[in-house]
């Protein structure tokens, strides 16, 4: 059956109407500065759009994003330290969990975060929508949530005599699956798509998401009753995994100083757009790598897959990639135009530390050991100088 993927494009920060292509990042009308700028229109939350917006002529829009001036190293630098001081009104004292993040969104990866309840998972999320001018939804994980509550679904209309599609709260830019181990595998793999491939596919259909598009996952460490762990498969989607941590004295009485009156977020607005974002991806993958980092990176995987470490289930060439990818987007981060070392074993834990399986973790060895041996197999293999 032939698949028509239906677009809708973001340009210059606000919410285009919807249009149609035969791909997403392979359209030939996109500049490859800037790479895939999609979005939909913004719609109220668990609210259905009622009619089809109208289509926009691709050129058009190619033409808009072309006229955004190439950005300098300035500029770049400027943009992130604006996004991670607006994200911190919200979060206070963790810059690095902030950062971590963002190397998610820079990276086009997702993040899956482990903590605790009342650490701030949510605020995060919200903070970072509201930071890039973006549509955020929050999905509350529950075993009888089905897919389409997720992707939406096809409902007949009697007045066309046709089947119309609804989107579903993944139509939007930032995602929080909230406590996402407690849905079925069935409802887990719906996101596989979307994670993935950045489109979803209902009754032959497929549908492009908006652009940008992260997704950030919650799992409580402590309370596993009730809960579908999330597979190795699944498990691999995700570039990072994090956790945000208590905070320190000073920065939990700032805290809660500041809420004294009000939620920090509330006051919070957009520093860059979406449109921006888009560009610091497509600057991500222009950011230099020496050869030495290279081998670096296969080195610490081949040490991973050899039988003698411990490890059932080594780094995969996708981890790898992963791996390379986040290296470059916290180099953006830091303002520079080429990865370091301390880059690469820095986010080396949060990137394959989910990716890799000890041996005894079947007969109740835990993930810790897998990570322990991770980290010692960063100490032992050389870094490059």
């Amino acid at each position: 059956m032939h698949h028509e993927i239906v677009v809708a494009r973001q340009v210059s920060g606000t919410r285009a109407q919807s249009g149609k292509a035969t791909s997403r990042d392979g359209d030939p009308f996109m500049s490859a500065a800037f790479g895939p700028a999609s979005s939909i229109s913004s719609h109220t939350p668990g609210a259905m759009p009622s009619e089809a917006a109208e289509p926009i002529d691709p050129r058009q829009a190619a033409a808009e994003l072309r006229g955004h001036a190439q950005e300098t190293p300035a500029t770049v630098s400027e943009k992130v330290r604006a996004l991670v001081e607006n994200i911190e009104k919200a979060i206070v004292g963790k810059r690095e969990t902030v950062k971590q993040i963002l190397v998610g969104l820079l990276a086009r990866g997702h993040v899956l975060i482990e903590d605790v309840p009342g650490v701030g998972k949510t605020t995060l999320a919200r903070a970072l929508a509201k930071s890039i001018d973006c549509e955020f939804r929050r999905i509350q994980f529950t075993p009888d949530l089905l897919p389409s509550d997720v992707v939406g679904v096809s409902i007949y209309d009697q007045r066309t005599t046709d089947f119309k599609f609804h989107p579903g709260p993944l139509f939007a830019n930032v995602i929080l699956a909230d406590e996402i181990n407690r849905t079925t595998p069935r409802t887990q793999s719906a996101l596989l798509e979307a994670m993935s491939d950045f489109q979803v596919s209902v009754d032959g259909v497929t549908h492009a998401l908006p652009g940008p598009f992260i997704v950030l996952a919650t799992e409580n460490p402590i309370e596993y009753a009730g809960t579908y762990p999330l597979p190795e498969a699944q498990l691999d989607r995700f570039l990072l995994r994090i956790a945000i941590g208590y905070p320190d004295r000073d920065s939990e009485r700032n805290m809660l100083k500041s809420h004294r009156l009000s939620h920090p977020i509330d006051a919070l607005t957009h520093v860059v757009t979406a449109a921006e974002i888009l560009q610091l991806q497509s600057i991500v993958r222009s950011v230099t790598v020496a050869d030495a980092l290279y081998d670096y990176i296969l080195e610490i995987a081949a040490k991973t897959r050899e039988p003698k470490c411990g490890l059932a289930l080594g780094v995969s060439p996708r981890g790898c990639e992963m791996l390379l990818r986040a290296a470059q987007a916290y180099a953006v981060i830091e303002g520079r135009k080429f990865v370091v070392p301390d880059d690469i074993k820095r986010l080396a834990m949060p990137v394959l530390g989910h990716r890799v399986i000890e041996k005894s973790r079947d007969a109740g060895g835990s993930r810790k050991a897998g990570e322990q041996i991770l980290a010692e197999i960063l100490e032992d293999v050389p870094v490059p100088i």
